[in-house]
C-alpha cells in the first residue's frame, strides 16, 4: 500500500462523529480489546535508504545473533520512490531500549527470487533463530510487473543464508502461521500470485480488476539441522480457490492473515470480506478448498492481518478503515472492534494504514504497524 495523504471533505465529519462515540470503540466487557486502551507510537520503520510501507510484524521469540527475545521485527514492502514491491529491509526495535537499528537489507534485484525483491507481510523467526521472509516483487510498483517471488531465509545475523522458490510458491503474501518443534517446523504461507494481471485488466461486468480465484495456501515442512538453514522436506497447498486481484493502490488484494487455534487454521479472505477455517491444517493430505466460513461482512472490512489472543478469540486489521475487529471463533460472532487509526486524511479514516499485527509476548496488548506515517505502534492497556 503506498502512502497517502490525500484530504477528504467527508473524512473529517466522519471523525467527528466516530471520536463522539463512547471511546470510539464497539467493545464489549467480554472481549480482550476493551482492556485496551492506549495506542503509543513506538518508532520509524524508515531505514537509512528510505524504504516506506511496513507490512510484516513479528515478535522475536528467542534471543539468537543480533535478535533479543522480545524484539519487533518489521520488514519494508516500498522503495525509497514508495513503488509498491520493491522494498528490501527489515528493521529491529528494541523494546528495552527503545531503538531501532537495521536487521538485513537486500538488493532490489536478486537472481535467486523470480522477479526479484518486494518483502510482503510474509515473516517468521524460528526458535532455532532463522528468520524467513516472503517476496512478492515488481518494478513498476504494480502487478503488471509482478514476478513470482520467493522465500528468503536469513541467519539471526541478518545474512542471507537459502532461497526458497519454484513450484507452489507464487506471491507469498500473507502473515505466516507457524508450528514450531525446535528441529522440525510447519509453515502456513497464502500464495496470491498466480495469474494475476496488471491492474489495467477489467472485468467487463465490474469494471474493476478482473479476480481470479486461483489464490491458495501452502503448508510447507521443513527440517532444521543442528547447523545450516533449515531444509523444506514438503509442501501441501490446504486450501485454495481464493480470489486475487490487482489493485492500483494496494497492489495486490488477496488472503492475508493466517493463525492457528489448535489444528484449525484460519484465513481472512479479503475479496469476499470473510473469515474462514481449514480444519486438520497440520495433517491433512488434500485442498479443503475455499475452507468454511466463519464469519462475513458486519464489522469487517477487508480483514487483512489475523492473530489470535490468549482467550482464542481472533484479532484482524481493516483494509478500508482504522478499525481492528475481534472475532469469536467458536460462534463466529464479531464481538468488537476497536479505532487504532482514525487518519482523517483517509476516507474512511485510517483506511489503507493497517496491515501487519503480532501479539505482545505478555498477552495484554499487541503491535501493529501505520502505513500513512511508517511507524510501529502498540495497543496496550
Amino acid at each position: 500500500m503506498p502512502t497517502k495523504f490525500n484530504q477528504t471533505a467527508g473524512a473529517a465529519i466522519c471523525v467527528a462523529l466516530l471520536l463522539a462515540g463512547a471511546g470510539a470503540s464497539a467493545a464489549k466487557a467480554d472481549s480482550f480489546l476493551a482492556g485496551l486502551h492506549h495506542h503509543p507510537t513506538l518508532a520509524s520503520t524508515i531505514p537509512d535508504n528510505g524504504d516506506l510501507n511496513p507490512y510484516a510484524v513479528v515478535v522475536a521469540p528467542v534471543t539468537s545473533g543480533k535478535v533479543r527475545k522480545g524484539d519487533v521485527l518489521v520488514d519494508n514492502f516500498n522503495n525509497v520512490s514508495n513503488l509498491q514491491g520493491t522494498g528490501g529491509t527489515i528493521v529491529d526495535y528494541d523494546p528495552s531500549s527503545k531503538t531501532t537499528t537495521l536487521f538485513a537489507k537486500l538488493p532490489q534485484n536478486l537472481p535467486q527470487c523470480p522477479g526479484g525483491i518486494g518483502l510482503s507481510t510474509a515473516m517468521a523467526m524460528l526458535s532455532s533463530g532463522w528468520i524467513i521472509v516472503g517476496s512478492t516483487p515488481s518494478t513498476d510498483g504494480t502487478t503488471a510487473t509482478k514476478g513470482a517471488g520467493c522465500l528468503l531465509v536469513f541467519d539471526s545475523n541478518g545474512n542471507l543464508a537459502t532461497v526458497w522458490s519454484g513450484g507452489q510458491i507464487n506471491g507469498p503474501w500473507g502473515n505466516m502461521a507457524v508450528i514450531d518443534k525446535g528441529d522440525r517446523a510447519t509453515l502456513f504461507v497464502s500464495m496470491s500470485g498466480f495469474d494475476v494481471p496488471g491492474p489495467d485488466k477489467l472485468d467487463p461486468a465490474t469494471k474493476a480488476p478482473v479476480v481470479v480465484r486461483k489464490a491458495t495456501v501452502l503448508r510447507i515442512q521443513l527440517a532444521v539441522p543442528a547447523s545450516g538453514p533449515p531444509k523444506v522436506t514438503g509442501q501441501t497447498v490446504v486450501a485454495s480457490g481464493f480470489g486475487q486481484q490487482a489493485d492500483k493502490d494496494v497492489f495486490l488484494i488477496g488472503p492475508t492473515g493466517l493463525a492457528l487455534i489448535g489444528d484449525t487454521l484460519y484465513v481472512s479472505d479479503a475479496i469476499d470480506n470473510r473469515i474462514v477455517a481449514i480444519d486438520n491444517a497440520a495433517t491433512r493430505t488434500s485442498s479443503a478448498g475455499a475452507g468454511v466460513k466463519i464469519t462475513e461482512g458486519g464489522m469487517l472490512q477487508r480483514p487483512l492481518a489475523l492473530i489470535a489472543t490468549p482467550e482464542g478469540h481472533l484479532l484482524t486489521c481493516n483494509a478500508r478503515n482504522g478499525q481492528v475487529v475481534e472475532i469469536d471463533p467458536a460462534s463466529g460472532r464479531q464481538i468488537a472492534a476497536q479505532w487504532i487509526d482514525s487518519n482523517q486524511a483517509q476516507s474512511p479514516p485510517g483506511s489503507g494504514d493497517l496491515f501487519g499485527l503480532a501479539m505482545a509476548p505478555d498477552g495484554q496488548g499487541f503491535y501493529y504497524v501505520e502505513d500513512d506515517v511508517n511507524m510501529l505502534a502498540k495497543a496496550t492497556p
